[in-house]
């Protein structure tokens, strides 16, 4: 009787594919999103705005993206993220693409401002924690953290080589190049890959178990188990949901804060454009660093502590730059800052998971990220309003570092434990 050769072909989890897909997504969104740093001075020798009136319109991008993040929550958590991804990304591309044929204040309210905002929340960071949650229980930190992981290296990667284009062919046309490219790619990686739950394959989230493993944090205890999970009213019935919000506003202020404004603080001191470029670039590569390495040492010390430790790291940089100004400095500053950026973006979603469940978790951390934007969005205006009415940022540079060491202690307050339903 003839034997059957077994079959040693590897099936590779299909997790990994929306990792990937995740990743090139969030490459390309960075990269576009962190540009406007570059074209900050540009804009106002073309157009003769100053950094007050700039940072306005960017205080209603982050208004409207704050929204677009509530929505995309919602409808991702009832229709799943292919469609929603797939109009957010044509939004956001038309968004920056017209960009290149404005010529007044009021077309650029409206495309930066308003077009390009409402597609920033369905192809930007919180979605795509979410939808990582729901493809992986074993190492969820680390698929997390790997797929935002894009974030980095397309801040990494096209910041500079937009920053080499404007400087050759000008804003216009830069602006209108990568989005196109964007346009497509992310519309074809959504439509062929992308997949909201792995249930809809057939398949269970990676590392699933039926029983639960002892010692292991990334689910809730053996007593919890039969607790229901809790939507966002619930969730804000716990003083856990309060102080994580706060906590989350100071960290928006201080991201928006140094990642608008950096290449126009640098550039104050002499320093040329392409290497303030550069320092944001390194900002953006040192924030892979820092989600690839807190992200899943999470899973082991739970999500407080990284943040408190965060925010504490915040306070000395900003002193550092508040004593010195020197190439080396803003160095120094630009690759340390970038290690903290975007440590919250994927303990935003781990963290709301293991208090309340994962149930609603793109509704409740779009909640959370709504007001962590809007408040990135007003700290960016009123630092450029400051800086025309004082000339320096010193005062909102002082102001944030004391913003920042009352952060890092009040995180410490938060109950990192499933919280049952208030009634």
């Amino acid at each position: 009787m003839p034997q059957t050769k077994p079959n040693h072909k590897i099936q590779i989890f299909y997790g990994w594919y929306i990792l990937a897909a995740s990743f090139v997504t969030l490459f390309f969104t960075s990269g576009v999103r962190y540009s406007i740093g570059v074209v900050f001075k540009p804009l106002m020798a073309d157009f003769g705005w100053n950094r007050g009136l700039i940072s306005l319109v960017f205080f209603l991008n982050m208004i409207f993206y704050a929204l677009s993040i509530i929505l995309s929550g919602k409808y991702y958590d009832r229709y799943g993220p292919k469609w929603v991804i797939i109009i957010s990304n044509v939004l956001l591309s038309i968004g920056f693409m017209g960009l290149a044929f404005i010529d007044s204040f009021w077309q650029f309210l409206i495309l930066y401002g308003i077009v390009a905002a409402l597609g920033m929340g369905g192809t930007t960071v919180p979605l795509f924690a979410a939808l990582m949650t729901k493809w992986f229980e074993k190492r969820r930190g680390f698929a997390v953290s790997s797929g935002l992981a894009g974030s980095c290296m397309g801040q990494f990667v096209l910041v500079p080589v937009f920053t080499i284009f404007v400087l050759r062919y000008g804003w216009r046309v830069s602006y209108f190049s990568i989005s196109l490219v964007m346009l497509v790619t992310i519309t074809l990686l959504t439509l062929f890959i992308i997949k909201g739950d792995p249930h809809d394959l057939g398949l269970e989230p990676y590392g699933h178990k039926n029983k639960e493993s002892p010692g292991d944090r990334s689910v809730s205890e053996s007593a919890d188990i039969a607790l229901t999970d809790l939507g966002l009213t619930g969730a804000m019935k716990t003083s856990s949901f309060w102080v994580f919000v706060i906590v989350m506003i100071i960290c928006g202020s201080g991201d928006f804060l140094i990642t608008t404004h950096l290449i126009p603080m640098v550039t104050d001191y002499n320093i040329s454009a392409a290497t303030a470029g550069n320092m944001l670039a390194w900002l953006g590569l040192m924030s892979l660093a820092g989600i690839l390495i807190v992200a899943p040492i999470s899973d082991i010390t739970g999500v407080k502590i990284p943040i408190s430790l965060t925010m504490l790291l915040r306070v000395c940089l900003f002193l550092l730059i508040l004593n010195y100004q020197s190439r080396v400095s803003f160095y120094v500053f630009s690759c340390a800052f970038g290690f903290t950026l975007l440590i919250t973006a994927p303990l935003n979603a781990i963290l709301i998971g293991r208090l309340y469940g994962f149930t609603h978790v793109g509704l409740i951390s779009g909640f959370i990220s709504t007001l962590h934007h809007l408040g990135g969005g007003f700290w960016v205006y009123v630092g450029g309003e400051l800086f025309d009415r004082t000339e320096s940022y010193r005062l909102i540079l002082a102001v944030s570092t004391g913003m920042a060491f009352f952060a890092g202690l009040i995180c410490l307050v938060i109950k990192e434990k499933r919280h049952r339903l208030v009634v």
